[in-house]
């Protein structure tokens, strides 16, 4: 599946969150990331992320499609991350 994944977490908790999610998907932009992970890939993600989160203060969105083909992607500006891809 595919999945944007954004966070609004406590400063002190933006180190550890960024570090988390950058070992499941491809950074994008601050808190934004995106990428192909599979179903259980997705749930331990969740799982470790429910560890490093205060569920009063910080918040976790997800954005799921079954593929990346069905969104559109519009980026205006500087695209802080490009995904290139050299084979």
């Amino acid at each position: 599946m595919y999945v944007i994944l954004v966070y609004d977490v406590n400063q002190k908790r933006v180190g550890k969150m960024l570090k988390l999610c950058r070992k499941y998907l491809n950074w994008i932009q601050n808190s934004v990331f995106e990428g192909e992970i599979t179903e259980v890939k997705l749930k331990e993600l969740i799982m470790r992320a429910d560890k490093i989160i205060k569920d009063e203060e910080d918040s976790i969105i997800l954005f799921k499609s079954r593929d990346e083909k069905w969104l559109d992607k519009e980026i205006i500006g500087k695209e802080k991350n490009p995904l290139d891809f050299i084979i």
